[in-house]
């Protein structure tokens, strides 16, 4: 999919982590023998970082293998330019070349506009890749304000003006203005929240500004997208300049793990309401799954004209063997010790078993809702990545790869924090 390796590269710590020794030899000779940096493709900066430089990363931690730092290193210094713009927003958040270093925008994406969860999508893995080089240049692209005054997202980020409190989409890279005032935490927004969050967890909850900006963010959200459906379940809805569009992308149900993963933190009421509302929000992502024929999710469900978590619209049926629901019962599993999300996931392991394994692998269904679906014949690298580590680790022992230690990237890299002895 214009990715050369991807599948291989985000493969690899899952293949580790199961002790699938042979494959996991067999795609680390690849990495060092067939992973070419410098052929001129092109791919969103943010699709190279997380796939590329978080499997890299995660995989050298993990095995101490220098290959694999070495390849992240090289990696990170072709995505340097990117950050050339008046804000020190990427342009390449948007389409990037690694050989010739240009970047240039989506041609769908507003204006020419960098998209949230991509340039919001950065900081865990550049500041590894800083603390790996002993160069500050990428953690001044992600986030230290002291270092980079200009060139830095973060400060960007937290002097916009926000409506209501929201983070829209799309945000001018020239301006450092908001482009257009829809917001999501589903797809265009989803991961720049989470790394709020695992920001400061990485930090060994050090970094006060991260955990503050997603204390607020979750407030808005709070106020303004969570509904409640007539038949009971906790949503959240999609904002279009103030008007609410009742719609939840599969990409939005990892906020159930998320916002669990946070209210760990949290004290008193504050910490129950939300582990309650994480609940809630993962029960209803269960509930698109449960109300489907194959017992997998749409690719959107809605809540209006009557209908419930299914989706109403045909270009929304689709599954394309997506993470997000596993993702968040294994936080959900991990943090309460609920059967329930076990069942919820051995549930989702015999659907794909039955629909979605091919001759050659797994394929996405175009039709979650046919007794008899279709396949797209695509298997996507975050399977491989998130979904079915994230379905492993469901059914592990807390201790293998444990939330202590241990924070997630967006595609499911295991990146150490501060506090973690690398060597053990």
């Amino acid at each position: 999919g214009g990715l050369r390796g991807a599948t291989v590269i985000d493969a690899l710590d899952t293949l580790y982590i199961m002790e699938l020794e042979e494959e996991f030899q067999e795609a680390k000779q690849w990495v060092e023998k067939s992973f070419d940096l410098n052929v001129n493709g092109e791919a969103s900066l943010f699709e190279v970082n997380i796939r590329y430089i978080g499997g890299l990363l995660a995989t050298y931690y993990l095995t101490g293998e220098e290959v694999f730092k070495s390849k992240a290193l090289e990696l990170g210094e072709k995505l340097l330019p990117a950050f050339n713009t008046p804000t020190g927003i990427p342009r390449g958040s948007s389409l990037f070349s690694p050989c010739s270093g240009m970047s240039w925008s989506w041609g769908w994406a507003s204006a020419g506009s960098s998209i949230l969860a991509e340039f919001g999508t950065l900081h865990l893995e550049f500041l590894h890749l800083s603390e790996l080089s002993g160069n500050p240049v990428f953690a001044e692209k992600a986030s230290e304000p002291s270092l980079a005054p200009v060139r830095n997202i973060r400060r960007v980020l937290s002097r916009v003006e926000k409506p209501q409190g929201l983070y829209p989409n799309f945000l001018s890279p020239v301006t450092g203005s908001w482009v257009q005032h829809h917001v999501s935490i589903g797809g265009l927004g989803d991961s720049f929240y989470e790394y709020l969050i695992k920001s400061w967890l990485m930090s060994d909850k050090k970094d006060s500004e991260a955990k503050k900006m997603y204390d607020d963010a979750l407030e808005a959200i709070e106020k303004h997208l969570v509904k409640k459906s007539a038949g009971g379940l906790t949503y959240i809805a999609e904002w279009r300049g103030g008007i609410l569009d009742h719609k939840m992308g599969h990409l939005a149900c990892f906020s159930g793990g998320m916002i669990a993963l946070g209210a760990q933190h949290s004290t008193g009421d504050r910490r129950q309401r939300h582990m309650e509302l994480a609940a809630e929000i993962t029960s209803t992502c269960h509930e698109s799954y449960t109300r489907s024929d194959t017992k997998l999710g749409p690719e959107a469900f809605r809540f209006d004209a009557g209908s419930e978590a299914t989706a109403t619209r045909l270009s929304e049926r689709y599954y394309i063997l997506r993470p997000e629901v596993v993702e968040s019962y294994m936080y959900l599993w991990r943090l309460t010790h609920q059967p329930k999300y076990r069942h919820w996931g051995w549930e989702v392991v015999q659907a794909l078993e039955k629909h979605c394994r091919v001759e050659a692998g797994f394929s996405g269904i175009r039709d979650v809702y046919s007794t008899t679906p279709s396949h797209d014949n695509m298997q996507q690298s975050f399977f491989l990545a998130e979904t079915l580590k994230y379905l492993y680790l469901l059914f592990c022992e807390d201790d293998v790869l444990s939330l202590e230690d241990w924070v997630f990237n967006t595609e499911a890299h295991p990146l150490p924090i501060n506090h973690t002895d690398l060597r053990a």
